[in-house]
């Protein structure tokens, strides 16, 4: 699968369910500089106007192992929408890692990162894409390339989601790729973000919105990546590196940033305790996903679910014309309930609310408050706009909401891995629990204790019994 931090540069670097379809080779997509394969899954009878995912494999890997394993299929099927799989040729790269890290590559209007936006553009004309849906991910060298679409691209993409990858013009050669890979390159948010802006430097338009996943213990693509690419891309959207919102999203630490609207721009997910790779949750449950393998691991929490869950894919459309609503947002929380607001929608005569992709509400305005919630708990929304006929448009953007009250979650591993998944922190050589700051004793893997998380970002020492 994907390879070591020398394996990941240069081969040396590495409405209703659709009926489910095959994974179909493009053989003619245009131009083609980069010199890459095309592999399609969409499935039948996908109406136009649905939105479209690219997903980028990591280095040894192909369109056909990323495809289910990831869980992405799934979603295709359940959700409705086209899925694009570049793949890499061992002729450009000898463990068919995408070429990141090559300025030839990662330019707009050049090489690779054209061959793929043409995937896009090939696909959206033989299905009738929906234009303001369409969205980038992948996973290691494929997670690299998600930044090079979002900010080489900017005017094509919605949302980007990067697992255990770069932040974009992080190397422009082998040693520096090695070197941005582990230990990172640390760089202010403003020089990242000039990098950004300097892709596609007439661009005035709006940014996608970068979801980041990463690996408490990837020793190939440092956790310090994580925090360069938060600072990347808060920059570009004109906010700054404190989170609005620090919870929990099945057991893992997550932190959202919001623009001045109160619009999530940047979300990060570090998963505890894993090392390079995406996590997956095999099974057959409604956020469940993928396939186990060696840098697919199962941590209990399907990325794919998530990431699709973030950009409104699950959201039922009703076929209707309207516009999807933009600016939703979660204006206050409360042990048992969410309260929402978005913009208008010129035609709308009422809204749906939808939790989880489940309908909720249908307000008339332009509000809502979700009611019968358990404390301490994540839930992610969406919302769409009814015409007069009872036809539902476009769903929003995904926006989460934390209830406040006990979550009681329950974590025992090492102090110096409970500082690096963020619930405790250190000083002076000792740990000290986030929240409660009660002393953990020396920062080492030699001391153990159990939290238990008593409210969203606030730990206490549990070693008698969790939740107590």
């Amino acid at each position: 699968m994907v390879l070591s931090a020398v394996a990941l540069i240069l081969g040396l670097l590495s409405p209703a369910p659709a009926q489910a379809a095959s994974l179909q080779e493009v053989t003619s997509f245009g131009s083609n500089p980069g010199s890459l394969q095309m592999f399609r899954y969409v499935p039948d009878g996908l109406p136009s106007g649905r939105p479209l995912v690219v997903a980028m494999h990591g280095c040894t890997q192909s369109a056909s192992a990323f495809d289910d394993e990831t869980g992405w299929t799934k979603w295709a099927d359940a959700w409705g929408f086209a899925l694009v799989l570049p793949q890499q040729k061992s002729a450009n790269n000898a463990n068919s890692c995408f070429n990141w890290f090559q300025s030839s590559d990662f330019s707009r209007g050049q090489g690779e990162a054209l061959s793929i936006k043409q995937m896009v553009d090939k696909t959206a004309a033989d299905y009738g894409t929906d234009p303001s849906r369409v969205y980038v991910t992948g996973l290691s060298a494929g997670g690299a390339m998600t930044a090079v679409m979002a900010a080489s691209y900017p005017d094509v993409f919605s949302g980007a989601a990067v697992a255990a990858g770069l932040p974009f013009d992080c190397a422009r050669s082998t040693t520096e790729a090695l070197s941005c890979m582990n230990p990172g390159s640390n760089l202010t948010a403003q020089q990242w973000g000039d990098k950004v802006r300097a892709a596609d430097p007439g661009y005035s338009g709006p940014y996608p919105t970068v979801a980041v996943w990463q690996g408490s213990q990837d020793t190939t693509v440092a956790p310090m990546n994580m925090t360069e690419l938060v600072e990347q891309w808060t920059n570009v959207h004109g906010t700054d590196t404190t989170a609005d919102v620090s919870d929990t999203v099945q057991g893992f630490p997550h932190k959202v940033y919001q623009d001045a609207s109160g619009r999530a721009v940047v979300e990060s997910y570090s998963i505890t305790g894993m090392s390079h790779g995406q996590p997956v949750d095999p099974g057959t449950g409604a956020t469940q996903c993928g396939t186990a393998s060696q840098y697919l691991p199962d941590m209990n929490i399907c990325a794919s679910y998530w990431i699709g869950h973030s950009w409104g894919l699950d959201a039922t459309d009703g076929g209707g014309s309207l516009p999807a609503p933009t600016g939703l947002t979660v204006t206050a929380t409360t042990d048992t309930s969410a309260s929402l607001s978005w913009n208008a929608v010129d035609g709308a005569a009422s809204y749906r609310v939808y939790r989880g992709g489940t309908q909720v509400g249908s307000p008339s305005s332009t509000s809502f408050t979700d009611t019968g919630l358990a404390p301490g708990t994540t839930y992610s929304y969406t919302v769409a706009a009814v015409d007069g006929s009872g036809a539902v448009g476009a769903s929003s953007t995904g926006a989460q909401a934390t209830t406040t009250g006990a979550t009681h979650h329950c974590y025992t591993d090492n102090n110096y891995n409970q500082v690096a998944a963020g619930r405790a922190h250190q000083s002076l050589g000792y740990v000290y629990a986030n929240g409660s700051n009660q002393n953990m004793g020396l920062y080492n893997v030699y001391v153990t204790h159990t939290l238990e998380e008593t409210s969203p970002g606030s730990f206490v020492i549990a070693d008698s019994g969790c939740p107590s």
